[in-house]
């Protein structure tokens, strides 16, 4: 049976920095703070430049650098939280602006798992056999629904996106997943509330537009299931942890991580982070992650790597691949 191979990835994010120094003129905190509890020193900020804009530029940069025709994609997912509107999906905006006429698309919601969510169902089309390349992208431009008041959340978040394109190929690729939800802590972080309100109905209480979260039970719940995830990968692919090069997690914070590192007794330096100029970017954290890793030469055939995200939902997912 044929593998989904990643046959081009790149990423791209806003040009505007924006510093922890430059928060601490707007809310009550300091670099010290900041840094010392999130690893974060800096993240990149929209300027105006939306979702869909930060999307098509990466799927620009991925055909440019596979050598494919815009009419050779067969399929576009965008792994979002923040997209332009509710519809029209940022995919069908991204297949309108670069022209793949053959393509369908579809945005899917799973917050920071968003990516590697879409990159499990694209894998599921390319194996089906009736579609030969897809572009799959995580993106946010979290700016827009963080409350800038709000210190326990401003602080956390920036703007960018990441993107793959998928192929059949005869060996390696995704290599095996664990994939989960729990809905019934959904609502331990919620974002862009809505209530029902029409001539029949007015709302007890306004909506919140912005990203609220229960930092201790995401902490707690991503430190829990990510080495869980992570070793269920490795039992099911019948590998050791000695074979896998890098694992690149969603960058949330550098204490989830060291955690997660200590609990699967592996090294940090295994870990690929960049949660110090990007802060928590949401969907997109994996594809900017592995871009990266891409543009440094990290990333060599035949390299097998774990990539593991854990978000809202509550949701979590991990991805054996090899290059």
């Amino acid at each position: 049976m044929l593998n989904t191979g990643i046959r081009a990835v790149d990423h791209y994010a806003p040009e505007k920095i924006v510093t922890n120094d430059d928060l601490s003129q707007i809310v009550d905190t300091s670099d010290e703070w900041i840094y010392t509890r999130t690893g974060i020193k800096q993240r990149h900020l929209s300027t105006g430049e939306d979702t869909s804009q930060l999307c098509i530029e990466v799927a620009k940069r991925l055909l440019e650098k596979s050598g494919t025709s815009p009419e050779e994609i067969d399929l576009i997912i965008v792994g979002t939280i923040s997209p332009d509107y509710a519809t029209p999906s940022t995919a069908c905006l991204v297949q309108g602006a670069i022209g793949a006429v053959n393509a369908f698309a579809f945005d899917i919601s799973a917050a920071c798992s968003g990516f590697v969510y879409a990159l499990s169902i694209a894998d599921k089309f390319i194996k089906s056999g009736g579609y030969k390349k897809a572009i799959v992208i995580g993106a946010e431009t979290l700016s827009k629904i963080v409350d800038w008041k709000d210190r326990s959340t401003c602080v956390l978040f920036g703007d960018g996106a990441g993107g793959v394109i998928v192929e059949p190929v005869d060996k390696g690729g995704i290599l095996a997943e664990d994939m989960h939800s729990k809905g019934e802590d959904g609502l331990k972080m919620t974002g862009n509330e809505r209530k029902p309100e029409n001539m029949l109905c007015t709302p007890e209480s306004e909506n919140n537009p912005y990203l609220v979260m229960d930092g201790r039970a995401i902490f707690n719940f991503a430190t829990k299931v990510v080495p869980h995830s992570v070793n269920e990968i490795i039992e099911k692919s019948g590998i050791s942890m000695d074979d896998v090069k890098y694992i690149v997690p969603h960058q949330a914070n550098s204490r989830i991580i060291d955690i997660v590192a200590r609990k699967l007794n592996v090294p940090i330096e295994k870990f690929y982070l960049n949660i110090n100029e990007y802060a928590n970017t949401s969907a997109a954290s994996i594809p900017i992650a592995l871009g990266e890793m891409s543009e440094k030469g990290l990333l060599k055939k035949g390299d097998k790597i774990i990539v593991t995200g854990f978000g809202a939902g509550l949701t979590w997912g991990s991805m054996l691949i090899e290059w």
